[in-house]
C-alpha cells in the first residue's frame, strides 16, 4: 500500500490547514473526505476507510477543519467549514487533476460537504459520498438537518448502518426516495446491516468491522463509476 503524501492548503487567506493525499497505483477516481466532529483526519476510521478505497483503486484526500487543526473541540461555525471544504476541493483537484472528482466524508464532513454543495460551492464535484449521514441528534428523529439536500444538484450516495443513532432509517429511507425523484434518479442508500454510526457491527452480521470497510470501499467504487 502506497503511503499517503502530507499536504497543506489555505481554507481561508493567511490560515493553512493539514491533508493526506492517498495515491494507489492506477487510480480512476478522486475522493474528497471531511472528518466527523469529534475526530479527524487521522482518526483509525479515515486511516483505514482510505486504505480499503485505494485498493479499489480510488484516490482520497483527507483534511483537517480548522478546529481540529487548532486543537480546539468545538467545530467551527458552518460558514467556515463549507469554506473549508470547497477549498479542500480545490487543493485536491490540483494535486490531482486528471481524476474525476468526488466529495464527502464521515458524519459532521460529510453533511458540511452537502451544504458547500447546495451553495453551488463546489462546481466540479460529480458526486456526494456520506459515511454516516447525521440526520439529526443522537436518539432524536427530526430531518431539518437535510433540508438543504433538496438544493443539492449532483447524485449522492448514503452509506448507514441499521443501529445509527444520528440517522432513524424510518425518516432516512423515504427522504432518499423524495431525493432520488427529484434528482431523477440519483440519490442511492445502501444500508448495512447492525452497523453503528462508526460502522460496527454485532456478531449477528457474520461480518467483521474490516469487511465493512471493504464493503464500503467497494460500493463507493461501483457508485463512483456509475455516476462520474
Amino acid at each position: 500500500m502506497p503511503k499517503p503524501k502530507h499536504l497543506r492548503f489555505e481554507p481561508a487567506p493567511g490560515r493553512e490547514v493539514s491533508a493526506l493525499l492517498l495515491t494507489p497505483p492506477k487510480p480512476k477516481y478522486l475522493l474528497v473526505l471531511g472528518h466527523g466532529a469529534g475526530a479527524g483526519m487521522n482518526h483509525p476510521f479515515m486511516a483505514n476507510l482510505a486504505d480499503a478505497l485505494a485498493a479499489v483503486n480510488v484516490a482520497s484526500f483527507r483534511y483537517q477543519f480548522p478546529y481540529m487543526e487548532d486543537g480546539r473541540h468545538a467545530p467551527d461555525r458552518p460558514p467556515i467549514l463549507t469554506a473549508t471544504v470547497a477549498a479542500a476541493v480545490r487543493a485536491a483537484s490540483n494535486a490531482a487533476p486528471k481524476l474525476p472528482i468526488f466529495a464527502g466524508g464521515k458524519s459532521m464532513g460529510g453533511r458540511m460537504t452537502s451544504q458547500a454543495a447546495a451553495q453551488s460551492l463546489l462546481p466540479d464535484v460529480r458526486g456526494l459520498i456520506f459515511f454516516g449521514f447525521p440526520l439529526h441528534q443522537p436518539n432524536r428523529p427530526d430531518t431539518k438537518r437535510a433540508d438543504h439536500l433538496a438544493d443539492v444538484k449532483i447524485p449522492m450516495l448514503f452509506l448507514q448502518g441499521t443501529r445509527d443513532t444520528l440517522a432513524d432509517l424510518q425518516l432516512l429511507r423515504p427522504l432518499v426516495k423524495k431525493l432520488d425523484k427529484q434528482l431523477g434518479p440519483r440519490a442511492t442508500l445502501h444500508i448495512i446491516d447492525t452497523a453503528d454510526h462508526s460502522f460496527h457491527v454485532l456478531k449477528s452480521a457474520k461480518k467483521t468491522d474490516a469487511e465493512v470497510l471493504q464493503e464500503l470501499a467497494a460500493t463507493t467504487s461501483a457508485w463512483m463509476q456509475a455516476n462520474a
